[in-house]
């Protein structure tokens, strides 16, 4: 059965971790690729996306695959 969730994908793990009260409000959310990576792309948008590494994905890098993409944020 799917959900039109990430882990519909086979081989892919997600894992998600947050802390919020005391003035904490933060996750991560974690996506492991399979044994051996994927392809990976990336579309930014926005007037201050604030990314990192993003050009790392760019087809003229030496960059075939991803082992796992994180996202993150607070």
């Amino acid at each position: 059965m799917t959900v039109d969730a990430l882990t519909d994908v086979a081989g892919l793990r997600v894992g998600h971790a947050s802390r919020s009260g005391d003035g904490w409000l933060t996750g991560t959310t974690v996506v492991l690729a399979p044994e051996g990576g994927a392809v990976a792309a990336v579309d930014v948008r926005g007037g201050g996306p604030g990314t990192k590494e993003t050009d790392a994905l760019d087809p003229r890098n030496v960059v075939r695959t991803v082992d796992a993409v994180v996202l993150t944020g607070g």
